[in-house]
């Protein structure tokens, strides 16, 4: 398994190692050792989400309060995904700016974005599913969302993908300007401190 870090500080890609026979392909998809070694701390899991999501569907940017937020990590199970990891923190020296990785069900890769990140993700496929493993339930009072086609973070979505389909509560997003101006999003030292109690 390769854990590459992104050019998001935090967030790194993971490629896991595939054995293929005639019968399929065998692999592991999470290794919370590993991982460690890379982020500092183990990530306790206690929720796996999963969505299947049609061709053409943005979701996201999503976020949550620190502390607890959620940690997660995000793999393809079926079909193909651009998934884009967002810095929202303010006071970040890479605030604003984001990375992607293509989730799909040949290469298996995984990425892991750490509390207070912004996540989304595109999907390339009919019926792509996606399943996450966080590090904290769900939580509506707690949960954030920055409209995903904000030009200000200019997310370059797939060809083709010009009128994505959104959520009415993600159509309904402010934009990173106006929830910072809203004092939505986290600032990097709360969630340095976060990571360091974790450790």
């Amino acid at each position: 398994m390769e854990i590459r870090p992104l050019k998001i500080a935090d967030a790194f890609e993971i490629t896991p190692r595939l054995f293929p026979d005639d019968r399929g392909v065998f692999l592991e998809s999470f290794r919370g050792d590993l991982l460690a070694e890379a982020i500092g701390h183990r990530p306790q899991i206690v929720q796996t989400n999963v969505s299947v999501s049609s061709r053409g569907t943005v979701r996201g940017i999503h976020f949550a309060d620190v502390p607890p937020s959620q940690a997660k990590y995000i793999t393809a199970l079926t079909g193909s995904l651009v998934d884009y990891i967002i810095d929202i923190r303010v006071g970040s020296p890479t605030f604003g700016q984001w990375d992607s990785v293509v989730l799909d069900a040949v290469d298996r890769r995984a990425v892991y974005l750490p509390e207070g990140m912004g996540h989304a993700f595109a999907a390339l496929e009919d019926n792509t599913t996606a399943m996450y493993l966080v590090t904290a339930p769900y939580a509506p009072s707690r949960e954030h969302g920055i409209h995903p086609l904000d030009p200000e973070v200019g997310l370059t979505l797939p060809d083709g993908m010009e009128a994505p389909l959104l959520s009415p509560k993600d159509q309904a997003a402010p934009s990173l300007a106006e929830a910072r101006e809203q004092g939505l999003l986290p600032t990097y030292a709360a969630c340095r401190e976060f990571y360091a109690s974790l450790s």
